[in-house]
């Protein structure tokens, strides 16, 4: 899933925007307002989600003026935008060989470390090379309650967060994990290096997380239409800038820690969608790690823990801090 984007430079209004000439039913012709983004516009257009537009672009199924263009093109004036749109796929995921590092298994679940910079689940923009891609390769069976795109995923992390996952290998087992989910009684805690220093030696943020009004592809904390949030903070280490916190979830929404903590002025360090726009470190996601994982066995009723140590880039980031 392409979460990671920069923000509009533009503000656009649909009633400045053309209505494309449908030509066929599987290709249009517009042009678009000048300076814009052409992932931008054609977004607009077409009423499809950013990440579609962008995949399609990278497979250059629009063109400009009959070439080929990236996502951030600056349309010029007189530009003729075609879009081809591609056949409907079959909405599967293909088993492949990609390594993954799994921290134990039996045959109800699987509980692995997921590297940054990995998607959890196919979704348009990401089709191939996902963890459940990979799943897939690695088991012969996997629970079927989410469907064919997301076979055993009982929860996710997000594509730049890294950490521990647990997957089921059977419908009993996704329900019993599921319960645990729902009633806030699995244990969840990760490592994070956010922005500024925290000055209390704890906190707990309680607010309720919904989209974003201003930005549909962003999560935020809102009133309306929301849905109750509630993230527990610990600091580790303090540095010149930066906090080091072990986070605890009660809740799982999309995106909570990252949402809260720049709720409370400590947005997570590298995190390109609600962080600052500078990069200090030149990070390519943000410094978030799902360090611990606890959960009662679905079968066997046995409490079970994982703990995972953070990537290299964020040990290697957490020593250089240490020493100046």
């Amino acid at each position: 899933m392409l979460e990671d984007f920069e923000l509009d430079e533009h503000e656009l209004s649909k009633e400045n925007l053309p209505i494309a000439s449908n030509l066929s039913a599987d290709r249009l012709e517009f042009e678009l307002p000048e300076g814009i983004r052409l992932d931008v516009g054609v977004t607009e257009v077409m009423g499809k989600s950013r990440s579609f537009v962008q995949g399609i672009i990278a497979q250059e199924y629009v063109r400009v003026n009959g070439l080929a263009k990236k996502a951030n093109y600056k349309v010029r004036q007189g530009d003729l935008i075609e879009v081809t749109i591609p056949a409907p796929r079959e909405s599967t995921a293909e088993p492949e060989n990609i390594p993954l590092e799994i921290l134990y298994e039996d045959e109800d679940v699987l509980v692995v470390n997921k590297p940054q910079g990995m998607v959890v689940h196919p979704a348009p923009g990401a089709w191939k090379g996902t963890m459940v891609n990979a799943l897939l390769y690695h088991c012969h069976n996997l629970s079927g309650i989410n469907g064919v795109l997301r076979p055993g995923i009982v929860h996710r992390i997000d594509k730049d967060t890294s950490g521990i996952l647990v997957v089921a290998k059977n419908d009993i087992a996704h329900e019993g994990l599921a319960a645990q989910l729902k009633a806030h009684t699995m244990e969840r805690k990760y490592l994070a290096l956010v922005h500024g220093v925290v000055l209390e030696p704890s906190g707990t943020v309680d607010a309720p997380i919904g989209r974003d009004p201003s930005d549909r592809k962003r999560m935020a904390v809102v009133m309306h239409h929301s849905k109750s949030a509630v993230t527990h903070y610990t600091v580790l280490e303090r540095f010149r800038e930066l906090s080091f916190l072990e986070v605890r979830l009660e809740t799982g929404r999309t995106h909570q820690i990252r949402v809260h903590m720049l709720y409370v002025k400590h947005p997570v360090l590298g995190d390109p969608v609600y962080g600052p726009k500078r990069n200090l470190y030149g990070l390519k996601g943000q410094m978030l790690h799902a360090a611990h994982l606890g959960f009662e066995h679905p079968r066997s009723r046995t409490w079970m823990k994982f703990d995972a140590p953070v990537p290299k880039v964020f040990a290697a980031l957490l020593e250089k801090l240490r020493t100046n």
